[in-house]
């Protein structure tokens, strides 16, 4: 389940982030959107 949430968010602010943003920043905004989709599903309690 875990893991599905994971993929889930990452996929979600990873395509708002490639709309919102221009495409280098979007790329720069990767590794930042793997750390909250992994706190998030991991560490968050939440799931």
């Amino acid at each position: 389940m875990q893991k599905k949430i994971f993929w889930i968010a990452f996929t979600a602010l990873g395509l708002i982030a490639d709309v919102a943003l221009p495409f280098w920043w979007a790329i720069a905004a990767t590794l930042p959107i793997g750390v909250a989709s992994w706190w998030v599903a991991y560490r968050s309690d939440w799931f």
